[in-house]
C-alpha cells in the first residue's frame, strides 16, 4: 500500500516550462495590479511630510498616519461630493436594474418583430461619445430646471449603462431553460409563481453581477457630472476640477476614495459573483 504523501507525491504534475511561463504569467499581472494599489494605499494612511518626500521608505504605512485623509476630508467639497456620488451610483443602479430585468427577459424569451432591431439600438446608445449626449442634455436640464442636481447626473448616468446592463442581464436569462418555468407551470404554479421561485433564484447571482457593473460605470463616470453640475458635483468631477491645482497629498488621497467603495461594494456582492461563475462562496 502506498502512503499519503507517496499518493500525493504520485499525483503532482511536473514542472514543464509551459507551466513555469503560466505561474510566472500569473505572478507578474497580479503584481502590476495589486502593487499600485499597495502603493496607493500606503500614501494615503501616512503623513503629508512622507508622501512629498523622495526617495520613499522601502516598508509601507510607516509612519502610520491619518494625516493625508483628514487633510483631504477637510478640504471643501469633498464629503459632499462623495455623498453625491454614493447617492448618484446607488440611484443609477436601481434604475438600470429595474428597467433592465424586464427588457432583458422579454429579449430572451421572447420572439418579436424588430427583436434583432430593438438589441442594435440599445447597445448603439454607446457608440455615440458622451460630450454629444452632454451638451444636449445640459440645455435640456436647464429648460427643465433639473440642472446642477443628483437626479440629472443619475439619469445620466442611467442612460450611459443601460445598454451594458440589459445585454447581461438578457443573457443570463437565456441561460436559464424555459422548460423550469414549464415545469413550475405544470405543476400548478402561475406564471409569475413560477418566475419568482424558480428563475429569480437562478438569475439573482447575473443580476447582482450587473448591479456591481453598473455601481462601477457610474462612479468612475467623470465628464457627464463635470459637464450637468457645477455646485453638487460628484466625487470624479471635483478631483478632475483640482487635481492640476492640488499637492500629492490630496491626489493620493483622492485616488484612494475613488478605488474603496468599488472595492467594498465587490466585496460584499462577491459570493453572487460566485455564484455566477459555477463556484461556492462560504
Amino acid at each position: 500500500m502506498t502512503t499519503p504523501a507517496t499518493t500525493v507525491k504520485q499525483r503532482r504534475r511536473p514542472l514543464t516550462p509551459g507551466r513555469i511561463a503560466t505561474y510566472v504569467t500569473a505572478v507578474t499581472i497580479a503584481l502590476w495590479i495589486v502593487l499600485p494599489i499597495w502603493f496607493l494605499f500606503s500614501m494615503a494612511f501616512t503623513t503629508r511630510e512622507e508622501v512629498r518626500s523622495f526617495p520613499k521608505g522601502v516598508l509601507p504605512f510607516i509612519p502610520f498616519s491619518t494625516d493625508t485623509m483628514r487633510f483631504f476630508l477637510g478640504v471643501d467639497g469633498v464629503v459632499s461630493g462623495l455623498v453625491n456620488s454614493l447617492v448618484v451610483a446607488s440611484v443609477t443602479v436601481v434604475l438600470s436594474t429595474v428597467i433592465s430585468a424586464p427588457a432583458g427577459y422579454a429579449i430572451s424569451r421572447y420572439l418579436f418583430p424588430g427583436r434583432n432591431l430593438f438589441r442594435l439600438s440599445v447597445l448603439a446608445v454607446r457608440a455615440f461619445p458622451v460630450v454629444v449626449l452632454s451638451i444636449p442634455l445640459a440645455v435640456l436640464y436647464i429648460r427643465v430646471g433639473l440642472f446642477d442636481s443628483i437626479i440629472s447626473v443619475a439619469l445620466m448616468h442611467t442612460v450611459l449603462t443601460l445598454p451594458t446592463t440589459i445585454l447581461v442581464i438578457a443573457s443570463v436569462f437565456a441561460s436559464v431553460p424555459y422548460e423550469l418555468e414549464e415545469a413550475g407551470q405544470v405543476f400548478g404554479a402561475s406564471a409569475w409563481q413560477s418566475f419568482r421561485h424558480i428563475v429569480l433564484p437562478l438569475v439573482f447571482p447575473g443580476i447582482a453581477a450587473s448591479s456591481v457593473l453598473t455601481f462601477v460605470l457610474s462612479w468612475n463616470e467623470v465628464f457627464a457630472a463635470s459637464v450637468l453640475t457645477l455646485e453638487n458635483r460628484t466625487l470624479p468631477a471635483l478631483l478632475l476640477n483640482q487635481l492640476s491645482q492640488s499637492g500629492p497629498a490630496y491626489q493620493f488621497a483622492g485616488g484612494f476614495f475613488l478605488m474603496v467603495p468599488s472595492l467594498v461594494f465587490m466585496f460584499f456582492i462577491r459570493k453572487y459573483l460566485f455564484n455566477m461563475w459555477g463556484q461556492v462562496s462560504k
